[in-house]
């Protein structure tokens, strides 16, 4: 059994947790968003550019092969946090905004037709819900929703209904943003394809979190994550999808990289991955992510579940004692991630993460780009507190403390 996680030596990783807002320590409490980022990232992403800085794949140049070789090493760590073994599977992209977009463009408009069906949940992103959203609108398919039962998880027999007639993509993330809520994406991916329908998860908000075994998640086709919500550097993401879908769409950016021959009116496509990426890339966001790889490795996945696991269990108890705090969301820890929006009856959302923030409290406010989600609350906006493994309980006790300092300010 390995030994549990230290968060004190984990937090001294993270140069930035030393910062004194205002004079105050940070508590920074709003990793749904963006994570913070370790030493070995910030150096990874600094040695590239004062040691390695080249273009890669066309240079005949030490200073271009190397950085060649530490960009592509990225595309084999995706594959063993994945459990997978072929990296042309892998697409190197700027997020899971882009990765999902991608899909969209390059898979949907190839198969999406008139009569088709795309389904989504209540629950999804605005990236997992808008690009879908349009693509029935142009191809002239039913855009169907699932929605939730009273705790903010999806109604299975919703979704067997929605998966009747001619469903051809499913469209599910792992975790909300905004509910915490943990899918069934195995029982969710095996109804889909029993229903003729493709399945792609957006992991951005559980990549981080616990271990991901695509061969643990059932028939998945394609699935989505970022790497600045996994410790690595902002605008660089990956989108995996399995082989056989990936040589049968077409490319939807063109220019360099991701050619093989260009004449006077033909062009011919390169062998993937490189078929998806076209033009310069995010070199040293590729070198960053491969960091952040190393280190979530290292310091153990498990370990982080577990210590998060914890964590949830401690938040969810000590925030469902303030009882003039409304949570959203499932009650039971097992069945959420260390997401909890709240709603404080008569005060804004955003005056309390003001209030908070003179606390050094970072929390975020607003629809978490969910708004169908947050419409269907009924209310106009939560404060959302969202923790990593470099979180405490005594920065729960902070922000409990917090809240109560909110409820005394507006009596």
């Amino acid at each position: 059994m390995s030994r549990p996680l230290d968060p004190a030596a984990v937090r001294a990783d993270f140069p930035i947790l030393a910062t004194r807002p205002r004079g105050n320590e940070l508590v920074y409490l709003d990793n749904g968003a963006t994570t913070q980022k370790p030493k070995s990232v910030i150096q990874a992403v600094s040695h590239y550019y004062e040691t390695l800085n080249a273009n890669v794949h066309r240079g005949a140049y030490w200073l271009s092969q190397e950085a060649t070789e530490q960009y592509e090493k990225t595309r084999n760590k995706v594959c063993d946090l994945l459990g997978t073994s072929d990296t042309r599977e892998v697409i190197y992209t700027r997020g899971t905004t882009e990765s999902i977009n991608l899909v969209a463009q390059c898979w949907g408009r190839q198969n999406i037709h008139p009569g088709d069906a795309i389904v989504v949940t209540r629950m999804e992103h605005h990236s997992n819900f808008v690009p879908w959203q349009m693509l029935a609108k142009e191809r002239g398919a039913e855009f169907r929703i699932v929605e939730l039962d009273a705790e903010g998880r999806i109604d299975l027999n919703a979704l067997e209904q929605a998966l009747t007639g001619k469903p051809k993509l499913v469209a599910l993330t792992h975790v909300s943003n905004v509910l915490g809520t943990l899918n069934p994406v195995k029982k969710i991916s095996e109804m889909a394809h029993a229903a003729g329908a493709k399945i792609l998860i957006d992991a951005a908000q559980s990549i981080a979190h616990f271990p991901i075994r695509m061969s643990d998640l059932g028939p998945v086709d394609f699935l989505a994550f970022s790497s600045h919500k996994m410790c690595g550097p902002t605008g660089f993401g990956i989108l995996w999808a399995r082989r056989e879908l990936l040589e049968a769409m077409t490319p939807w950016q063109y220019g360099g990289d991701m050619i093989l021959q260009v004449t006077d009116q033909n062009t011919t496509w390169n062998d993937l991955p490189w078929k998806f990426e076209a033009g310069t890339p995010n070199i040293a966001g590729a070198i960053g992510l491969g960091a952040a790889i190393d280190y979530l490795i290292e310091t153990g996945l498990d370990r982080i579940h577990d210590y998060e696991t914890t964590l949830t269990q401690k938040a969810l108890k000590k925030l469902s004692e303030l009882d003039f705090v409304r949570l959203v969301g499932p009650t039971v820890p097992r069945d959420r991630g260390p997401v909890f929006s709240m709603v404080l009856e008569g005060v804004h959302p955003h005056d309390i993460a003001t209030i908070l923030d003179d606390k050094g409290i970072a929390v975020r406010a607003g629809h978490h780009c969910a708004q169908p989600l947050i419409d269907k609350l009924g209310v106009p906006a939560t404060v959302r507190a969202s923790f990593s493994f470099y979180n405490t309980e005594n920065e729960i006790d902070k922000l409990c403390e917090g809240l109560r300092g909110v409820k005394r300010y507006f009596g």
